[in-house]
């Protein structure tokens, strides 16, 4: 098998992406989307041999697609990058990585600089005889997503060419049966993210369902309205930021058959107001970067219980376990059996990191749930990984980060709870002495060599924070400082 032969073998004449262009729409056959693969791979054969990494910084245009298929064709491993990175974010994955190179754009030139080499993807030439597709099994290194966890530098988790496989059932269900007539695909999620990739853009390839690719510099209620109207989409992802987004401006929108979320629990309130405005039940389905799409619900195909993330999906063992690693019947450790099918192989050259991931035949998700008959019921995070905005933020790193401004002596990042963000990232900093940091400079400090959402919105200036024995800071006792802010 070979994931870009999944996602090319629909009819040639067939649209594969819908590109909303600011000079107007523009359809892309799977012709299209073949004949520009197949320029590209031809062009990175040159220098690129199966097995080596290839970085790809792109947003929502067919360029985006055409690159991973391309390096996927050939055998090599693509590393999907995100725009709003910075010059310290991109360099730790790409020197993580090992990537030979990065396929960008003239935007994304600039922000790599002279990290690595660059190629513009879109001048690769398409004329020549197609490439041949190396022959791979389900195994055989595809990609690496990279996620943040609590401590270290964000791990890349790696994935073989089964991962597509592993992600179509819950895609299928969480979009009411997905590959209906006149079903088509959009996700305001960025490309470079599992959730944009696999929960989209790859799923909606391989099904021959049209994907709509949008350059959206900001969401906004209007913007979102005129890609559905100008595609005719039926078929959305929506992160639970831009559904409270939505829901806060009292938006309607009419014409779909289906929309899933992901990434938090939404709440009964807000799958009411779903079924009023956008005319359907919205399905919440879960997941993490090291094992995506395990539960979902399906509002076509059986009730949803309120407080619930749904059910395991067909071809996914998904438990509550306890510290033992037996199944539980109270709240306990929400858990994926060993081998699912959009598992990850490993994280990149870190078999330490990838052995404490697992409690013997299970993947520990680091959340809590209880089981509800069939049903998986969400409690809460186990770590200190901070949801905000649909995105997931590594305290480690932002510590990391404020560490090297010469006024920051010791630092302690958290969550603190958001009407609308879920969370934001809260920094409690001790200023070594003599110093008095402006906040807004050490928030442009982060903004700049990071990425522009995982900044710290709060900053708070204590004499001391609260550490272990061994010099950790205790995040835990932060968090419920944080919290205490808000009862406040």
């Amino acid at each position: 098998m070979n994931m870009a032969a999944q996602c090319l073998a629909q009819p040639a004449d067939q649209v594969a992406i819908i590109d909303l262009r600011p000079t107007g729409r523009v359809d892309v056959t799977y012709a299209d989307l073949s004949k520009m693969v197949d320029g590209l791979a031809r062009a990175l054969q040159a220098q690129v041999k199966p097995g080596d990494r290839v970085g790809v910084l792109l947003s929502q245009t067919p360029w985006c697609a055409v690159a991973h298929l391309a390096i996927w064709k050939i055998g090599a491993i693509s590393v999907p990058l995100f725009k709003l990175f910075k010059s310290d974010a991109l360099r730790t994955r790409i020197n993580d990585a090992g990537a030979l190179l990065v396929l960008t754009d003239a935007e994304g030139m600039e922000l790599v600089g002279g990290l690595t080499s660059c190629w513009l993807a879109k001048d690769a030439g398409i004329l020549g005889d197609p490439v041949p597709f190396f022959p791979a099994a389900p195994e055989t290194p595809a990609i690496v997503i990279y996620t943040s966890g609590t401590t270290g530098t964000p791990k890349g988790a790696l994935y073989g060419h089964g991962v597509l496989d592993g992600h179509l059932p819950g895609v299928t269900l969480s979009h009411n049966r997905l590959g209906q007539t006149g079903d088509c695909l959009w996700t305001p999620a960025d490309w470079a993210w599992i959730g944009g990739l696999f929960d989209v853009l790859m799923p909606g390839l391989a099904i021959g369902v049209p994907v709509v690719a949008a350059r959206m510099p900001k969401f906004t209620v209007d913007g979102c309205a005129k890609v559905i109207s100008q595609a005719s989409v039926k078929n959305v992802f929506f992160p639970p930021t831009a559904l409270r987004m939505l829901k806060a401006e009292g938006a309607q929108l009419d014409g779909l058959r289906s929309v899933a979320s992901g990434g938090e629990p939404l709440g009964a309130e807000m799958l009411v107001w779903g079924r009023h405005a956008l005319g359907v039940m919205i399905n919440e389905f879960y997941g993490q970067t090291e094992c995506n799409m395990v539960v979902t619900s399906c509002a076509a195909q059986y009730e949803t219980k309120p407080g619930c993330m749904g059910r395991p999906v067909p071809g996914f063992d998904v438990a509550v376990i306890d510290e033992k690693g037996d199944i539980t019947d109270g709240e306990g450790d929400i858990a994926i059996g060993r081998g699912a099918p959009s598992m990850m192989l490993e994280y990149w050259q870190r078999p330490e990191a990838t052995a404490e991931k697992f409690r013997g035949d299970w993947m520990v998700t680091g959340d809590r749930g209880r089981q509800d008959g069939i049903d998986i019921r969400f409690i809460g995070r186990d770590d200190d990984v901070i949801t905000s905005g649909g995105y997931r933020i590594g305290p480690a790193e932002i510590e990391d980060c404020l560490l090297t401004h010469p006024d920051v002596a010791t630092v302690g990042v958290v969550g603190k709870p958001d009407a609308l963000r879920t969370e934001i990232v809260k920094a409690y900093v001790v200023r070594k002495p003599g110093t008095n940091p402006d906040v807004q400079a050490l928030q442009s400090f982060v903004k700049d060599r990071l990425a522009s959402y995982s900044y710290p919105r709060e900053i708070e200036f204590l004499d001391t924070l609260p550490m272990t024995v061994t010099g950790k800071v205790i995040r835990k006792e932060l968090k419920a400082r944080a919290a205490r802010e808000i009862r406040a």
